[in-house]
C-alpha cells in the first residue's frame, strides 16, 4: 500500500471518529433537554390554615380557565370531579370538624365534588392516594353533603381553594373557579375542649398564668364573666397596658357595671394616648358613648 493511501485512510478514520464524537455530543445535548424544567399547566399548591386549635392542610393542583368553558364543559355536571387537576385533592384535619353540619373525624381524605347547575355535592372520601377521580369508590365515602354555588361578580381564571371569615370556631371553605364560588361552612369544637384546660391551669400553682388571654376567651365566648373580671384585674396588676384595661371596661359593661366600665375606659384612653395608639382611643370613646 502506498504512503498516500495510508494517509488517506488515516484521515478517513479520523473524520469518522470525529463524526461519532460529535454525534455523541449532539445526542448528549439533545438528551440533556430532559433536565429542563417547564411550568406545570396546573401548578401544585399546599394550603395550610389553623382555625381555633385545628390545623388544616389542603394539597391540590390549580388549573386555569384558558378560554374554555369549565362547569358544564370540561368539568361536566353531575359527575364526580377531583376538585382541581392531576391527583385527587387531599385534605387533612388535625381534629374532628364539621362541614356544612356533616361530622368529619380527624384524618386525611380526598375532597371530591359533583358540580351541578344549582347544587353541588361535596364528598369526603378515604381514597386520598389516587390520580384524579378514576378510582373513586363511593363505599369509601366518609360524608356527603350539599352546597349551593354562587355566581361570582368577577371571573376567577385560576381554580382556588381558600378559607375566609375565620373565627375561633368557624370559617368558610371556598371553592372558586370561572364564574362560580361554592362556600362550605367549616366548624370546630373549641370551647368544650379549651375551657377545662383553662380552669385547670388557673386553679393550679403554675406561673405565669395567662390571665389576659383567659379573660378575653371567657368574654368572647360567653363564659363566666366573674372569673374573667378577676383574671383581667390580675393581668392589670402584672402590667397596666391600655388594651388590657380596655378589656376590663368591656367585661364590666357586660356585667352591667356602667360606672366601673366608663372609669376603666377613661383609664384605658389615658394609657392609649401615652402609647400613641389612636385605635384604642376611638374604641374607648365608642364604648363610653354606648354606656351613656
Amino acid at each position: 500500500m502506498r504512503i498516500g493511501s495510508i494517509a488517506f485512510m488515516k484521515s478517513k478514520i479520523f473524520l469518522s471518529s470525529l463524526m461519532c464524537v460529535c454525534g455523541l455530543s449532539l445526542f448528549a445535548q439533545t438528551n440533556g433537554t430532559t433536565e429542563i424544567q417547564f411550568p406545570a399547566p396546573s401548578p401544585a399548591c399546599t394550603l395550610k390554615q389553623r382555625v381555633g386549635l385545628t390545623d388544616i392542610e389542603i394539597v391540590y393542583s390549580r388549573p386555569g380557565v384558558k378560554d374554555r368553558q369549565i362547569f358544564g364543559g370540561i368539568v361536566p355536571y353531575d359527575k364526580v370531579w377531583r376538585t382541581g387537576a392531576n391527583n385527587a385533592t387531599k385534605i387533612t384535619f388535625s381534629t374532628a370538624v364539621k362541614l356544612n353540619g356533616a361530622d368529619i373525624p380527624a384524618g386525611t381524605y380526598a375532597l371530591f365534588t359533583i358540580p351541578g347547575e344549582n347544587e353541588w355535592t361535596i364528598i369526603i372520601n378515604k381514597g386520598a392516594a389516587q390520580w384524579g377521580a378514576f378510582q373513586y369508590d363511593e363505599k369509601a365515602d366518609v360524608a356527603r353533603f350539599k352546597a349551593t354555588p354562587v355566581t361570582l361578580t368577577k371571573p376567577m381564571e385560576t381554580f382556588v381553594i381558600e378559607f375566609t371569615d375565620i373565627r375561633d370556631e368557624s370559617a368558610l371553605l371556598n371553592l372558586a373557579w370561572e364564574n362560580t364560588i361554592v362556600p362550605i361552612k367549616f366548624e370546630v369544637e373549641l370551647t368544650g375542649q379549651l375551657v377545662p384546660r383553662i380552669e385547670a391551669v388557673m386553679a393550679s400553682d403554675a406561673k405565669p398564668k395567662p390571665y389576659y388571654q383567659a379573660a378575653m376567651f371567657y368574654y368572647d365566648h360567653g363564659q363566666d364573666l366573674s372569673k374573667a373580671s378577676k383574671w383581667v384585674d390580675a393581668a392589670i396588676a402584672e402590667r397596666e397596658a391600655h388594651y388590657i384595661v380596655y378589656l376590663k371596661a368591656k367585661i364590666l359593661a357586660k356585667l352591667g357595671d356602667k360606672e366601673g366600665a366608663i372609669a376603666a375606659a377613661k383609664r384605658s384612653t389615658e394609657l392609649a394616648i401615652k402609647a400613641k395608639d389612636t385605635g384604642y382611643v376611638k374604641l374607648n370613646e365608642d364604648l363610653i358613648s354606648s354606656l351613656k
